[in-house]
């Protein structure tokens, strides 16, 4: 469904992306990890049409998508969340819900009985009237996820969807997920919190100073001695490595 090959991204001096390639297939949960400043925000702003590409290809349900706008972008059915969360403060969750809907409907109606749909979804039925700016931090997370599924896309990136919950609100989250690819929408992840990736993701990537350094399944990749590194450093890599064979 997305295939993102040789993507390259300069910022002045810095490499933010250094010929990145990887794929996901229809139906699938995969993950996108690696520290932070790795380049993971940049390669989804780049496959979402907000950050033009240095070189590559982005290639979505086999057309090349490398150059759209945005909100072409969304058109065709893919589209991301953001890491930092910002609604519209001073519209109820479901206006601001219905604000994505408008991506398709025919009128302010729809989009607003549309908008309670959606928010169901996410577990949010009983906020939907409460204005945004009320909301909490899990909430607003919550309201991020249902704009971006108000447009109906056919693949979601999910921009650290889980940062700053507490292990409750993550446990709470998760079946969410799980329900929105059951629905039909194929999901690509950046996240940190570790037990989501886990849980969630059937392939995991690795990205690393712009580079993917690894690919595989969730157990292969935790025990990645070049994932370790760069998460830990080398010599605590070497030190755990050691740790293994002792």
């Amino acid at each position: 469904m997305l295939e993102i090959a040789s993507v390259s991204k300069r910022f002045g001096g810095l490499t933010a992306v250094a010929e990145a390639s990887l794929a996901v297939r229809d139906g699938e949960i995969v993950a996108l990890i690696g520290p932070n400043g790795a380049g993971k925000t940049t390669l989804f702003g780049i496959a979402a049409g907000f950050i033009p590409a240095d070189s590559g290809s982005v290639r979505f349900a086999g057309e090349e998508i490398l150059g759209l706008p945005p909100h072409l972008v969304a058109r065709r059915g893919l589209v991301r969340t953001f890491q930092i969360v910002q609604p519209f403060a001073g519209l109820t969750v479901r206006e601001n819900v219905a604000v994505g809907c408008q991506l398709h409907a025919d009128s302010r109606q729809s989009a607003l009985a549309e908008a309670a749909e959606v928010a169901r979804r996410v577990g949010m039925a009983h906020l939907i009237d409460r204005p945004a700016s009320t909301l909490t931090i899990a909430g607003r997370k919550r309201l991020e996820l249902a704009r971006a599924l108000a447009t109906r896309p056919r693949l979601l990136l999910l921009d650290e969807v889980m940062a700053g919950l507490n292990p409750t609100e993550i446990a709470e989250l998760l079946p969410i997920v799980r329900a929105i690819r059951a629905a039909g929408v194929t999901l690509l992840l950046t996240e940190h919190v570790m037990q989501a990736v886990m849980s969630l993701a059937e392939r995991v990537y690795v990205l690393n100073d712009g580079r993917i350094i690894a690919e595989g399944s969730p157990a292969a990749i935790v025990e990645n001695p070049r994932v370790v590194e760069a998460y830990l450093g080398r010599g605590a890599a070497q030190r755990l490595g050691g740790a293994r064979h002792a």
